[in-house]
């Protein structure tokens, strides 16, 4: 297809811009491409942090300098998130209601940023080429804005189940498999099997065994850490406390860090001593009671 002809970003938020109530002009739009840094606990580090709350945070706070970031800039924010190379998703928008003087640094100037619903229903579905990513934020009547270019407007692909021995989630990919209609075919199969299960501390390497059996089943234990970060073993629960110095706020920064894995599936009408014995074996097998997250 001809540039010309092809669907831009810009086409895209003149069309829904024209439809808000009151409408929506390219002059009043500023987009925003976020991107990870694993390392830096003032961004955003990944998937798991791509909250309202978090995202608002790390978006109101903008350098002083008019040079780093525009002393005016647009009524509404589009929030894009990298997705791969030039690849940005879009995640979705704020209402700028102006700075916060009274909250502004030496070094830093803050937002008053507000939840909108613009854009709402292209929110995970919007996908366009940031032509240069190194440019991070632009207004949307910019020549470079203009020439954005749309690569897919459609819903997220199914995630196909790839055996109990090809289970290997970050707690992000966890907790989306808990609520995300992607992962319909994952809660299907985690749902009829009792079973050991691994979690790996990726930033020490320990290791905690733990065991499904029962009515329970790996769905519903996994859906306990997805919910808080620890299912309530105390040894992944003062991880949690460790790694933000209190109990306060430890819900579950640390868990970003677990890997969760299946060692051993078993029916549902097996016995839970045959599941008893299996998860002791792994235990002294990985040493997990001696160097890794297992008290007992």
């Amino acid at each position: 297809m001809d540039q010309q002809q092809s669907l831009t970003l810009a086409h895209v938020l003149a069309g829904v811009g024209a439809e808000h109530d009151p409408p929506i002009q390219l002059e009043q739009i500023h987009v925003i491409r976020h991107s990870f840094r694993a390392n830096d606990e003032s961004a955003l580090r990944g998937f798991e942090d791509l909250t309202v709350q978090k995202v608002h945070a790390y978006t109101r706070e903008q350098d002083v300098s008019p040079r780093r970031f525009p002393a005016q800039p647009g009524q509404v924010w589009v929030i894009f998130i990298a997705d791969g190379k030039n690849r940005s998703r879009l995640w979705g928008a704020f209402e700028n209601h102006g700075e916060l003087e009274e909250e502004r640094t030496q070094d830093c100037r803050y937002f008053d940023l507000r939840p909108s619903n613009f854009l709402a229903t292209l929110k995970d579905r919007l996908v366009v080429d940031w032509d240069n990513p190194r440019s991070w934020h632009r207004s949307a009547q910019s020549a470079s804005a203009r020439r954005m270019q749309v690569i897919e407007i459609a819903d997220r692909d199914k995630v196909p189940f790839p055996g109990f021995d090809g289970v290997l989630l970050t707690f992000h990919q966890l907790r989306e498999l808990v609520d995300d209609s992607r992962y319909s075919d994952w809660r299907a199969a985690l749902a009829e099997v009792q079973g050991i299960y691994l979690i790996t501390d990726s930033s020490n390497g320990k290791q905690y065994v733990g065991k499904a059996d029962g009515s329970e089943r790996i769905l519903g234990r996994w859906t306990a850490y997805a919910r808080d970060g620890h299912g309530g073993n105390v040894a992944l629960r003062e991880l949690a406390v460790e790694s933000v110095g209190s109990t306060t706020g430890a819900k579950t920064d640390h868990a970003r860090h677990f890997l969760f894995s299946l060692l051993r599936v078993f029916g549902p009408s097996t016995p839970s001593t045959e599941v008893n014995a299996a998860e002791s074996h792994y235990k002294a097998a990985l040493m997990t009671r001696i160097h890794g997250l297992n008290r007992n």
